[in-house]
């Protein structure tokens, strides 16, 4: 094997040990991709608190197109939600909803900040959203001490946001109707 190769793939694996860490550090859902048209299962991990505080809540801002959503109860968390009409009416299951679940808020806990969770909540991805287009939620995650807002969404010109955000959205790519 040539030096060059070694070093190229040495650079490859620090490269990949030192910026890990950076993929884990925010708020992320699990499966990134789904069909339009389906059902969804959303899991948000929390891999950590707010600067060694431990989180109390989690608010999950629900985008347009995603419907019918039904949150997982967390033993030890306060379950709410806030409901409110949708921009356009959707069909699920061929049947039209205007109105559901907006937010989702886990509230509680705690969850300590050398601690990791899920939190979960089912929906309908909508046959109208368009495929290719990526659904942002925006999350809000409080603790004892400090707040972490995942709410980063892309410029009008950009397709995901800024790769240098420090607070990125979740988001979910769509894939078209299988």
């Amino acid at each position: 094997m040539s030096i060059l190769r070694v070093r190229t793939r040495a650079t490859v694996m620090l490269a990949a040990f030192f910026l890990a860490p950076a993929a884990y550090s925010h708020v992320t859902l699990q499966i990134k991709q789904a069909s339009a048209d389906s059902g969804y299962k959303a899991v948000f991990s929390v891999p950590h608190g707010c600067k060694g505080s431990p989180t109390t809540k989690i608010r999950v801002r629900v985008p347009e197109g995603v419907v019918g959503v039904k949150p997982q109860p967390k033993a030890g968390w306060t379950l709410q939600t806030v409901k409110g009409d949708y921009a356009k009416p959707y069909t699920q299951y061929g049947a039209k909803v205007t109105s559901g679940v907006k937010e989702v808020i886990w509230s509680g806990g705690p969850l300590l900040d050398e601690h990791y969770d899920e939190f979960v909540f089912v929906g309908y991805l909508s046959g109208e959203s368009a495929p290719d287009t990526t659904l942002y939620f925006p999350v809000v995650q409080e603790c004892e001490q400090g707040v972490a807002r995942w709410i980063d969404l892309p410029s009008a010109n950009k397709k995901a946001p800024d790769d240098h955000s420090d607070s990125p959205a979740p988001g979910l790519t769509l894939l078209p109707k299988q």
